[in-house]
């Protein structure tokens, strides 16, 4: 079951994948030093879920501009 389309045009650019993945683990840092236990737990759990499918289950598909020789 999937939560999001790690293929969507938007999440191509390898920068953004990474920003997502390191601002919610450090959310989920803001949350373990604050006291709220619970909220951390979620939050790491969404940045190990993102980190996951964007970089070792699904990889954002190429485009084929590559020029060939056909054109």
């Amino acid at each position: 079951m999937k939560f999001f389309d790690p293929d969507h045009p938007f999440l191509r650019p390898l920068w953004r994948r990474i920003v997502i993945v390191v601002a919610t683990l450090a959310w989920a840092g803001v949350e373990f030093m604050n006291g709220a236990i619970g909220w951390g737990f979620v939050f790491l759990a969404a940045a190990l879920y993102c980190g996951l499918h964007f970089f070792v289950v699904s990889r954002p598909k190429q485009d084929d501009t590559t020029g060939g020789a056909d054109e």
